[in-house]
């Protein structure tokens, strides 16, 4: 030990002798690598499972923000195209949605989520981004029926908005296709027309878009031609919708506050024109320009007058003094 600590003698025989024993080290060393490449298989395997549970938790919590994100971006969409088309009314709207559907197939209803409490009322016209829809029939306190233009029992009037030919467009029961009835085999219109609301009938406003002309059938020796339209609105497929307020009095209400407005109008106008009759000549003739020039003359009609009473020949052919009173009756 002291020589192999002072001096470098044996430093060969310790090389050769490591070489030799360095199978016995890995030998002895094996039992320890083993167990911990087993260790570490069983771990490296558990954590691995773990991670990939987690993960796949993580991807499913991601996959379910995307569809929302989906749906929120699909309802931006829509919502954007609503108030597009709100800027293009002129009237009060409101939106609303969608909340159910009647599962009767044979009719074409649904229900939305605002009802009297937000100012709805029966026969109110219900828009989507595209054109009208519908109008309300049935209003609950907080939800209202909205009856679509493609049921078989609603009908509207209608105009090409090319020309200005009126017609009926009546439901099929087919959310695709209305029908215009009683359209002569010679009137001027074709595929592609669009059809408006009309006005007439005092329940849609008038020059919203309806449908748009699909086929044009030509019955020989019929009198009405068969057409076929597509509505404009997406009947099956829109949530919101809107709500026009154009005028929320019933079509009795609007005839009869109508009748009265021209009943006022005409009291007004009899009470402003009675002051004018009665009055003298000079004054009545001043509103009027072109009586002006005569109320010079209401002077020189007072020496006939004398004449008159006496009964003498030579004042009846006086033509002048006896026009004047003709001229302030016409005036």
């Amino acid at each position: 030990m002291v020589v192999d600590a002072r001096f470098d003698y044996l430093k060969p025989v310790r090389s050769q002798m490591g070489l030799v024993l360095s199978p016995f080290y890995g030998i002895a060393d094996f039992p320890v690598r083993a167990w911990e490449g087993v260790r570490d298989q069983f771990t490296s395997r558990s954590e691995l499972l773990a991670e990939n549970e987690r993960l796949k938790a993580e991807q499913l919590l991601m996959q379910r923000r995307l569809q929302k994100l989906a749906t929120l971006t699909e309802q931006n969409v829509r919502l954007r195209e609503l108030l597009n088309s709100s800027a293009l009314v002129d009237d009060k709207v409101l939106v609303g949605e969608l909340i159910g559907v009647d599962p009767n197939p044979f009719t074409q209803r649904i229900l939305i989520d605002k009802g009297e409490k937000d100012g709805v009322f029966q026969g109110q016209p219900v828009l989507d981004a595209s054109g009208l829809m519908g109008q309300v029939v049935e209003v609950m306190p907080y939800t209202a029926r909205v009856l679509l233009l493609t049921d078989t029992t609603h009908s509207i009037p209608v105009q090409v908005n090319r020309n200005g030919l009126r017609a009926i467009a009546v439901g099929t029961g087919n959310p695709e296709r209305l029908e215009l009835r009683y359209v002569a085999d010679t009137a001027d219109i074709k595929e592609g027309d669009l059809l408006v609301s009309s006005g007439l009938g005092q329940r849609f406003p008038a020059g919203y878009p309806v449908a748009v002309v699909k086929e044009v059938l030509h019955d020989t020796g019929g009198p009405f031609a068969t057409i076929r339209a597509v509505p404009t609105a997406k009947m099956n497929r829109s949530r919101y919708v809107l709500l026009v307020f154009s005028d929320s009095r019933t079509p009795e209400q609007r005839a009869t506050d109508a009748a009265e407005a021209q009943a006022e109008a005409d009291r007004k106008a009899a009470e402003s024109g009675t002051p004018a009759q009665p009055a003298p000549g000079a004054p009545a003739a001043q509103p009027h320009e072109g009586a002006q020039p005569a109320a010079p003359a209401a002077p020189a009609a007072q020496p006939a007058h004398p004449a008159a009473t006496n009964g003498t020949a030579p004042a009846a052919p006086t033509g002048a003094p006896a026009s004047h009173p003709d001229a302030r009756t016409r005036h």
